[in-house]
């Protein structure tokens, strides 16, 4: 028996047809896969059927209810994480439970059974603040929230996307026990190996589905999307080989917990070094102290040739930098964007001018210039964030997850901006949580609980561990973690 029938649904935003005609079903107690490429309007669906937008035409039922005149009954009946951070940052662990139970009319009491399974692994947390939480907590916690009400139905968006591949295989073995519970699950990603894990996916692109079937055949037949062509490995380390970034003996430590615990390693110009860890590993605490964002406790180090201690000022001038929140500001226009960051870095107004225009056609944005950054699908933000952030020609740029959710096709271009960027004797310091990404950099270090566990080349990492590729040596290493989140 189906209980989600969606029948013709259009949906528009002025000139852009989001959603063409769209139709499929779900069965009941089926793991359902909406899946496609950015700005492909699995998010518009996914809205729809959540009743938080309505359909211009066609019709569309969740469990019996009509999602444009029987709102309310749905929102009993249904869950939903959207692909942004669904918590409340300065609310604990339990206070956004709360929230959630409230807004459901029931409690948490009430709710347990139904969530205990999940949120008895982080409820030692309770008072801890959700925006201090680990990539693989928050999951956790939000699809607490998304269950407190006991609903037939779960909708996720994207919900692993910045999540490392350990804490999303934990977070797909819990809707395999969801689902044994009788829950329906429909659920977007741009993970290959979620994706084999539905029972049925449909593919949408340019708002039409293009297919329905199992997620072996989809990939099968779509696989120039889902699949690309690999890059071309060539060795793009400058010719001559000296190091732009030294770290010794590097340590951040918060009180009596060290994030950072006692790092040591170098990278060479021009130079992908890839920088991978598990989510609360500290990864990003120590490429603050590199970028000048953050002061270390002890150790040494330089980037670019400045001391990480005391001329902080002078890395950020020399870096450029991508974060792993979009970096870009989305009501400005993609040429004010160049023209403001351009500025910062302390360009003339004629290098400006001529190389906007340059970027523009390289990026195949010419006709896009003027649109609001936005209106922009993912993958065009992020390409152009990274492109804004070696406009000014660093010696070292830093990139903090830049492909988070972005899909394969899309991810395989970012990384030809890379490899040209890589080409022309910038260093590309990377973090990642697609390992089919850390094939793709000359040297890989893996930390695990604030120490470097394993560094070197992929192959070479592969040989040491005994593994098949980085996926497996990235969790052979990742469960021997000790330290709680």
């Amino acid at each position: 028996m189906d209980v989600i029938e969606v029948r013709h649904i259009t949906k528009t935003y002025g000139r852009v047809k989001a959603l063409d005609d769209v139709s499929f079903s779900v069965g009941r107690g089926e793991v359902f896969g909406l899946i496609g490429p950015d700005g492909a309007g699995k998010t518009s669906m996914f809205r729809i059927l959540c009743t938080l937008l309505l359909p211009d035409g066609g019709t569309a039922t969740v469990d019996g209810f009509d999602v444009a005149s029987q709102m309310k009954e749905i929102r009993k009946c249904v869950g939903y994480m959207p692909g942004r951070f669904s918590l409340y940052q300065d609310l604990t662990v339990q206070e956004n439970l709360e929230f959630f139970a409230t807004l459901f009319g029931t409690t948490i009491d009430e709710g347990y059974d139904s969530i205990k399974a999940i949120y008895s692994q982080i409820e030692k947390f309770k008072d801890r603040k959700a925006g201090a939480l680990s990539g693989g907590m928050k999951q956790k916690l939000a699809l607490s929230c998304a269950l407190i009400h006991k609903p037939s139905i779960l909708f996720l968006d994207e919900p692993t996307t910045g999540v490392d591949p350990v804490s999303r295989k934990e977070f797909w073995d819990m809707l395999s026990m969801l689902k044994e519970r009788g829950i329906t699950i429909v659920a977007s990603t741009p993970y290959l190996d979620e994706v084999r894990r539905c029972e049925r996916v449909a593919f949408l692109s340019e708002g039409r589905i293009m297919g329905i079937d199992s997620p072996e055949i989809i990939l099968d037949r779509f696989k120039d999307v889902f699949n690309p062509p690999g890059i071309n490995h060539e060795n793009v380390i400058g010719s001559n080989g000296e190091n732009v970034i030294e770290v010794s003996h590097l340590v951040k430590a918060f009180g009596n917990f060290r994030a950072v615990d006692d790092i040591s390693f170098s990278v060479k110009r021009g130079e992908i070094f890839g920088f991978l860890g598990a989510n609360g590993a500290g990864k990003t605490t120590a490429m603050h102290i590199l970028t000048g964002l953050n002061q270390p406790t002890d150790g040494t180090g330089t980037v670019a040739g400045f001391d990480i201690r005391t001329e902080h000022e002078q890395i950020k001038k020399n870096i450029g930098y991508m974060s792993q929140k979009f970096s870009l500001y989305e009501d400005l226009t993609v040429a004010e964007n160049i023209r403001l960051f351009a500025g910062i870095y302390g360009m003339k107004d004629d290098e400006i001018k001529t190389k906007t225009e340059a970027l523009l056609r390289q990026l195949k944005f010419e006709e896009h210039k003027n649109d609001l950054v936005g209106s922009l699908p993912l993958g065009w933000k992020q390409k152009l964030a990274f492109s804004v952030s070696i406009f000014h020609e660093p010696a070292i740029v830093f990139l903090d997850e830049p492909t988070g959710g972005v899909d394969p096709a899309t991810r395989r271009q970012f990384w030809e901006l890379i490899y040209d960027a890589a080409k022309r004797g910038i260093t590309v310091f990377v973090t990642t949580h697609y390992m089919d990404e850390a094939e793709y950099c000359n040297r890989i270090s893996i930390m695990v609980d604030g120490k470097i566990s394993a560094i070197g080349t992929p192959d070479e990492l592969k040989q040491r561990f005994h593994q098949p590729d980085m996926d497996h040596v990235f969790t052979y290493l990742a469960r021997e973690a000790k330290r709680g989140d």
